[in-house]
């Protein structure tokens, strides 16, 4: 994954009400974090599968970022 999708990614994460992220399952965390960075007109879809693979091998990370903010 490229500089860019990870400021793409970071930056969904970020904007995400932490609530939200914390009441949702693995699989809900990630096709909201999909959806938000679909809506971006920048991101390529193509970078989708690479994207998803990413995120649920971030999942610890992203709920605790969810948790402590």
């Amino acid at each position: 994954m490229d500089v860019r999708l990870h400021r793409q990614l970071w930056s969904a994460v970020e904007a995400t009400p932490n609530h939200r992220l914390a009441h949702l399952d693995d699989s809900g965390v990630l096709q909201w974090l999909i959806d938000l960075l679909q809506a971006d007109p920048t991101f390529d879809t193509r970078n989708v599968p690479i994207v998803s693979s990413y995120i649920l091998t971030r999942m610890p990370l992203i709920r605790d970022i969810a948790q402590q903010a």
